[in-house]
């Protein structure tokens, strides 16, 4: 009897922990990273900018894969974004930034990224730093327009990947679908995409999830995130996961 609850409990600590999508030996053998989540804008600022910061927060207490710290004003995101003090993260997240970030140091924040660091952009992470041709060749596209939001049937490019393993395909969606320019798609590894115009429903690829590696360093976006429904969503928040697992190499 003993053994046979043993047996149980046991069973149960690995079902909650593939839940959330952290294997177990990792769980106990990894120190958790730390993240710097970003939630400073210098353009439109997104009501789902807090709901998503704390999304986050708590998928990695959940996880136990990552720590949070938050950089939410200007001269927080200075003092965090010198090379020295950048040493002490092991990645940053984008929190539906825009416009020209106050960063202290540009060149020392894309080295970085590119030493093996991670970079986690999502939704208006591509609305940001229009100026600076390195971040937009770094996260793979800017930010072109939007329409009116949309229901889009998502389609998964890359089924095996952390970031879209165990998601059924199509993805009912319906948020703020961007479409991009600067966009290259050998330049990226995809993992979520429509393949009819978010609007006007005519055929062609446009993109809605990636990765790439620049460097030693990882890149995961993602563009849903718009809507405090699509943050608080399962199938939003075991995406991001998985993305935030693989950037760090985790």
């Amino acid at each position: 009897m003993c053994s046979l609850v043993a047996g149980t409990a046991l069973t149960a600590v690995v079902t909650l922990l593939a839940a959330v999508g952290v294997d177990g030996a990792m769980a106990q053998e990894k120190t958790p990273a730390r993240l710097l989540l970003v939630t400073v804008t210098k353009g439109f600022r997104h009501e789902s900018i807090p709901r998503l910061a704390d999304r986050i927060e708590g998928l990695g207490r959940q996880s136990r894969l990552f720590t949070v710290e938050r950089a939410g004003t200007d001269d927080e995101l200075r003092a965090k974004t010198s090379a020295s003090a950048l040493r002490a993260y092991d990645g940053v997240v984008l929190d539906n930034t825009t416009g020209d970030l106050p960063l202290a140091d540009r060149d020392a924040f894309l080295a970085w990224i590119e030493s093996g660091k991670a970079l986690v952009g999502v939704h208006s992470a591509a609305d940001t730093f229009h100026g600076w041709p390195a971040f937009v060749a770094l996260l793979g596209a800017e930010f072109d327009y939007h329409r009116d939001q949309a229901k889009v049937q998502v389609l998964i490019d890359d089924p095996k990947h952390p970031a879209t393993e165990g998601l059924i395909a199509p993805i009912a969606l319906f948020d703020e679908i961007y479409l991009y320019k600067k966009f290259d798609r050998a330049r990226v590894h995809m993992l979520l995409s429509l393949d009819k115009h978010p609007n006007t429903g005519a055929p062609g690829y446009y993109p809605i999830a990636w990765t790439r590696e620049q460097g030693k360093g990882r890149v995961f976006y993602t563009a849903p995130g718009h809507r405090d429904d699509v943050v608080e969503a399962d199938w939003f928040g075991r995406h991001l996961l998985g993305g935030i697992r693989w950037a760090l190499g985790r």
